[in-house]
């Protein structure tokens, strides 16, 4: 099953399905069902492959579906439209607002959790007498330091968090990608030995460089999006716009993921700017077709990653390591923000520290960057140590997805009730 369409009806009808019988029983955020589900449903079809030799039709379809390129789908298609989503609706007066908090957790939170993990990876693997070293360690420490935007601002949202907390996730998630993509650029070529130069190098060239393409695509954009008076093509103007700005990003070596963010929000910016004039946009149809597009991207994913995750799991030693990994990478969390708010001149919403690390580390959800940044690994991996990689990122992916998300609520709520009771 090699074609775009046969591909398109399996993933659409896991999608269709499970989406429906989440609605009518469980009733859970989409993400966590569409993953939840995809694992169960894939072992089912699994063993029904493998005792049924009749059945051998159904064994290829979820092989199949298992190896999908999922580096290519996200990285050189979908991420950027997904950012962009995500980022539209972005209020700029709250970025502003929280500019300080929301700078030094995607920056610093995330280099600091990168080699706390990568450190705390290499150890363990000591013990076990695996000899990793520590570049690789570090590299796979970058891998899944950053968190993900699209379970951020889907999932936690559920749980009407308090503006500023929720704001300061979602803008963390959504900025530090950038951060994530360039420490991996800079630790992998510690591991192949190749010059990339070091950290503030490429990290300036990832940002700065997608910040200046965001916003020249954005000016060049922006005036057809606002003077044309239909709405279909505003929303082929905004397709154009952050497809292009990735494009160029990609081709010179920057940040596509930081430039689709800055594209979202200075589309968010200028479209409010545009209503306080007195010049209000009509905007159903945008509104609701990024809603839309959002949903059906963010749903193949997860079916993607759910279906995807049995194949991990048949990787040797991936238990053991997976559940050292999933540990390690909530004390690597948990240290880099209690270092990174020390620098925090006040929390919103009257968090005290200690409250506000809990509800970060446990809201730090992990989603498929994490997934695709690994699987970007096996070039520069003996099989052996890539196989570890790709074991402990799916592990911390599934864990912070299902584990975290479905517990996010009554963490939070435990978390305002102390709160409320300090008071």
């Amino acid at each position: 099953m090699d074609g775009f369409l046969e591909n398109a009806v399996v993933l659409l009808g896991f999608v269709v399905l499970l989406g429906f019988f989440n609605e009518k029983v469980t009733k859970f955020t989409y993400e966590i069902s569409y993953m939840l589900f995809s694992v169960v449903i894939g072992g089912v079809l699994l063993l029904i492959g493998s005792f049924f030799s009749d059945a051998s039709s159904v064994k290829a379809i979820l092989e199949n579906i298992q190896v999908f390129d999922l580096e290519t789908f996200l990285i050189k298609g979908v991420l950027c439209f997904m950012l962009f989503a995500g980022s539209c609706h972005m209020r700029l007066r709250d970025l502003k607002k929280h500019a300080q908090a929301i700078t030094i957790l995607a920056v610093g939170a995330t280099l600091l959790g990168a080699v706390f993990y990568g450190l705390l990876f290499w150890g363990i693997g000591w013990l076990l007498g695996l000899r990793l070293t520590v570049p690789v360690c570090l590299m796979f420490g970058s891998i899944v330091a950053p968190t993900d935007p699209i379970a951020a601002t889907s999932i936690l949202k559920k749980f009407n968090l308090p503006a500023g907390v929720g704001f300061i996730i979602e803008g963390e998630s959504l900025f530090n990608d950038g951060v994530g993509v360039a420490l991996f650029v800079c630790f992998s070529s510690l591991v192949t030995a190749e010059e990339n130069g070091g950290f503030l190098v490429v990290m300036g060239k990832e940002l700065f460089g997608a910040v200046l393409v965001g916003m020249a695509v954005t000016a060049v954009c922006f005036p057809v999006f606002r003077k044309t008076g239909d709405e279909n093509r505003q929303i082929f103007t905004s397709l154009l716009a952050v497809a292009l700005s990735y494009l160029l990003c990609e081709t010179f070596g920057f940040s596509g993921a930081i430039a689709s963010v800055v594209c979202g929000i200075l589309f968010s910016a200028l479209r409010n700017r545009e209503e306080q004039n007195g010049h209000p946009l009509s905007l159903e149809q945008f509104d609701m077709f990024w809603g839309i597009l959002d949903t059906l991207l963010n749903s193949v994913l997860y079916v993607i990653l759910g279906l995807s995750f049995l194949h991990i799991l048949q990787m040797p030693h991936v238990l053991v390591l997976s559940l050292l990994a999933i540990a390690a990478n909530l004390a690597a969390r948990a240290g880099s923000l209690g270092i990174a708010t020390l620098l925090i001149r006040e929390l919103p919403d009257g968090y005290d520290r200690l409250s506000f690390i809990q509800l970060l580390t446990w809201g730090g959800l992990r989603g498929a960057l994490s997934v695709a940044l690994a699987m970007s690994t096996g070039s520069m991996l003996e099989q052996k140590t890539y196989y570890i990689v790709m074991g402990g990122t799916y592990a911390i992916v599934f864990f912070t997805t299902i584990v975290q998300g479905m517990s996010m609520q009554r963490v939070y709520q435990g978390i305002e009730r102390k709160i409320k009771g300090g008071k």
